[in-house]
């Protein structure tokens, strides 16, 4: 090879080099606009949680037994609002249970996927169930109290995964937890509304809602 060939091949591999530097260099670029555009639109559009009712929970069982088991079957209403114009929710997984006094009375039941869309509202009828559930002995002394005044504090909870959706773009995952205050009056059947063996309690009950990162 001659001298003149071998100073050509240089200039060609340098040719090259600078050629794909330049590539790299705007494919970092378009990624770091990309970034910064998304960042922006999403510090412009900060989402608001959304927000939770209990509307009303019905009582179809709710048994205390010897020595300490409580039996129930419970159905409520909970619908959830999307307070953002701009920004839609996905609800990847949300359960729902029963609990007194931080003692979970209830199986977890599994609430339907859904898509909320701006200002949308979404509302859940489901059932709780809970079979001889072991209560701790000084829960079972309160709960027994409690029911013999006629007014047991139930606290029903959320728990879940969700996203949010800004356009096209859908953000990674965020925790959610709900907590909503179901107080229940057995000793006054006049606060309820008789539905065959069951009663019914309106309610209408704010929750507390907490969203975090995953």
């Amino acid at each position: 090879m001659t001298a003149a060939a071998a100073k050509d091949c240089g200039e060609h591999d340098e040719d090259n080099k600078e050629l794909l530097r330049r590539i790299v260099i705007a494919i970092i670029g378009l990624l770091v606009v990309l970034a910064i555009v998304v960042f922006l639109v999403w510090a412009i559009l900060h989402p608001a949680k959304p927000r939770f009712i209990l509307q009303d929970v019905t009582i179809y069982a709710f048994n205390l037994t010897a020595p300490n088991f409580l039996t129930s079957n419970i159905q409520l209403t909970l619908s959830s609002r999307n307070p953002n114009d701009r920004i839609g929710i996905y609800y990847q997984k949300l359960d729902i249970f029963a609990s007194y006094r931080n003692q979970q009375i209830t199986l977890p039941t599994l609430l339907p996927r859904t898509y909320q869309g701006h200002l949308d509202v979404t509302i859940w009828s489901p059932f709780l169930y809970g079979n001889a559930v072991p209560v701790a002995p000084f829960l079972e002394e309160g709960l027994s109290q409690d029911l013999i005044t006629g007014m047991v504090l139930l606290d029903i909870k959320i728990f879940g995964q969700l996203k949010w959706k800004v356009g096209s773009w859908i953000s990674g995952r965020y925790q959610i937890n709900a907590h909503c205050p179901a107080y229940i009056s057995f000793g006054d059947r006049t606060k309820g509304i008789q539905v065959d063996s069951a009663m019914k309690y309106q309610l209408v009950q704010a929750c507390s809602v907490d969203v975090s990162r995953d």
